[in-house]
C-alpha cells in the first residue's frame, strides 16, 4: 500500500512531518526604519479561522484593540489544491483590498518565483502591493512591539522582565504541542506517529502540573505564550483527538488544562475568534489523505463557557 504524506514536500525519508519555514519575515517598525513604518491603515491581514496559526493573529489583534487600525479578510476554511481561497460564504469573504479569488496570487505578487505551500496568516502592505510577513510569530510580536501608537496599553503580551522566559517556553510550546499535534497527524510511518505522540502527552502532562499552582503560564496574567497554548487546546477535543489520533487522553480529562482552556475563552472577545464548525469543516474536510469520505464529526459536546475555578490560582511561579 503507499502511503500518501499530506503534504509531500515536507515529508522526511522516515515519515516525518517537517514544516516549511515561512517566506517572508519583514517587519513593521514604529520608527519606520525597516522600510515597513506602522501606519493606520496601510496594512491588512489575511487570515482563517479554522487555522490555529493565523488564529493567534486574530487574537493579538483582538486583544490589543487594533481593528480599527488594521483591516482583516477571512478566506473560505475549505482548501483544495488550488490553496487558500476567497468566497461569499458564511464566515468568510471575497477579497476587497485586492480582488484576490486565491491567496496565492499574493504570495506570487510579492515573489512571482514562489514555489512553496501558500499559507496563512499573511500580513498584506496596501502601499507596496506586497506580503510584508507571513509568519505569525513575528506578527503577533509586531502587534504587541511596534503597534503602540494605537494599541491598548493595558494588555502587556510580552512583558519586559519576562521576555527570555517566554521565548524559551514558546519555543518548547511549538515542538511539543503547537506542531506537536501536526507531527503526529500528518505522520506516515508508526514508529513515527508514536514517538511523536508520546512527545505531545508528555508535554501536556507537564503543563497539567505547572498550571496546578498558577492561573497562568506565568502568574496573574495570560501572555503571549498563553494564547500560543490556547489556540491548539481548543482545538484538541473537536479535531486533535480524533482526526489526528492524539486520543491518549482528552484535554476535559484534564483538570488543570480543562479549568485553564475555559478561563482563557471567557476572556472579553475571545469566544468571538472560535468558530467550531469552520475548525472542524476545514481539518475534517481538506486533509482527504487523512478522512477521505469527508463526513464532518458532530461532536464533541463542549461547554468552554461553564465555570473555570481558576480565579484562586495567583501565584506568579509557573513551575
Amino acid at each position: 500500500m503507499v502511503v500518501r504524506a499530506q503534504f509531500p514536500g515536507e515529508e522526511s525519508p522516515e515519515g516525518a512531518f517537517v514544516r516549511q519555514n515561512d517566506a517572508f519575515r519583514g517587519w513593521i517598525s514604529a520608527d519606520g526604519s525597516s522600510g515597513f513604518p506602522a501606519e493606520a491603515g496601510r496594512y491588512h491581514l489575511y487570515v482563517s479561522w479554522a487555522c490555529p496559526w493565523a488564529h493567534r493573529t486574530i487574537i493579538g489583534r483582538k486583544l490589543k484593540r487594533l481593528e480599527a487600525v488594521l483591516g482583516m479578510t477571512v478566506v473560505d476554511p475549505i482548501r483544495d489544491e488550488r490553496g487558500w481561497a476567497f468566497r461569499e460564504v458564511p464566515g468568510a469573504s471575497a477579497d476587497p483590498v485586492n480582488g484576490f479569488q486565491f491567496l496565492s496570487e499574493a504570495y506570487h505578487a510579492t515573489d512571482p518565483a514562489y514555489r512553496g505551500r501558500v499559507t496563512v496568516p499573511v500580513l498584506w502592505d496596501k502601499r507596496t502591493r506586497r506580503i510584508v510577513n507571513n509568519s505569525e510569530d513575528d506578527i503577533l510580536r509586531m502587534f504587541e512591539l511596534e503597534f503602540g501608537a494605537w494599541a491598548d496599553p493595558s494588555i502587556d503580551l510580552y512583558p519586559h522582565p519576562l521576555r527570555k522566559e517566554i521565548d524559551q517556553l514558546n519555543g518548547w510550546l511549538y515542538e511539543r504541542i503547537n506542531d506537536g499535534v501536526y507531527r503526529a497527524g500528518f505522520a506516515t510511518s508508526q514508529p513515527i506517529y508514536e514517538e511523536k505522540v508520546r512527545l505531545l502527552f508528555n508535554a501536556l502532562d507537564a503543563l497539567e502540573k505547572r498550571l496546578s499552582t498558577t492561573r497562568y503560564l506565568f502568574g496573574a496574567k495570560p501572555v503571549e505564550s498563553d494564547w500560543r497554548l490556547f489556540v491548539t487546546l481548543v482545538r484538541f477535543d473537536a479535531v486533535y483527538h480524533g482526526h489526528f489520533k492524539c486520543n491518549l487522553r482528552r484535554i476535559v480529562d484534564y483538570p488543570n488544562l480543562s479549568g485553564y482552556l475555559r478561563d482563557l475563552y471567557q476572556w472579553d472577545g475571545i469566544a468571538e475568534t472560535v468558530h467550531f464548525d469552520q475548525i472542524k469543516r476545514h481539518y475534517y474536510v481538506t486533509h482527504d489523505d487523512i478522512n477521505p469520505t469527508r463526513i464532518v464529526p458532530l461532536g464533541p459536546i463542549q461547554d468552554l463557557t461553564a465555570p473555570h475555578g481558576r480565579n484562586a490560582l495567583r501565584r506568579t511561579g509557573g513551575r
